[in-house]
């Protein structure tokens, strides 16, 4: 089993620190510019900000159940560091995927914890449906998320492919 260097941890260390800085710098610069539920128009049917506050999970739902959101966050934050130092050098979307998700973990749970709501302002509408308010830690989750499926997929496609090459 190899070891992961301390260069590999500092570097994807520092991603996850980036998306933490980024996340919780935009939440406090929309806070301190906006009013809750104020909206500002940035693209025109397409694109506001949106100030809210969700005291829940994705989409807002299940409001109201603080603890078990940031302990959920805890222990998929585990999960993720353990998953890391788990991952092989050529796995290179998981780690990246696992740095985001992680970070967008920790911008979030800081709210949780902190504020009791989550700070959410980046507001979408697409092709007229009005996609759920977010914030930068959700970006980070999301793609995250999307690289390490994209690993996994990858990773799957060479097996299936080995297999398929070798005579019956």
């Amino acid at each position: 089993m190899q070891t992961i260097t301390k260069k590999t941890v500092i570097g994807y260390g520092v991603i996850a620190a980036l998306v933490v800085v980024f996340d919780l710098l935009s939440k406090a610069m929309v806070v301190s510019h906006m009013h809750l539920y104020q909206s500002i128009t940035l693209i025109p049917h397409f694109f506001l900000l949106t100030y809210i506050q969700n005291r829940g999970a994705a989409w807002g739902i299940m409001q109201g159940r603080l603890g078990l959101f940031s302990l959920i966050g805890i222990v998929a934050g585990i999960a993720m560091v353990y998953y890391f130092f788990k991952s092989q050098k050529g796995q290179v979307l998981l780690r990246l995927g696992l740095a985001l998700a992680f970070g967008g973990m920790l911008g979030n749970l800081y709210d949780r914890l902190i504020l009791g709501y989550v700070r959410d302002f980046l507001n979408f509408y697409i092709f007229g449906y009005d996609f759920p308010v977010f914030n930068v830690a959700d970006m980070g989750v999301t793609i995250g998320m999307a690289l390490i499926i994209l690993q996994f997929v990858i990773e799957e496609y060479k097996v299936w492919t080995l297999k398929k090459s070798m005579p019956k």
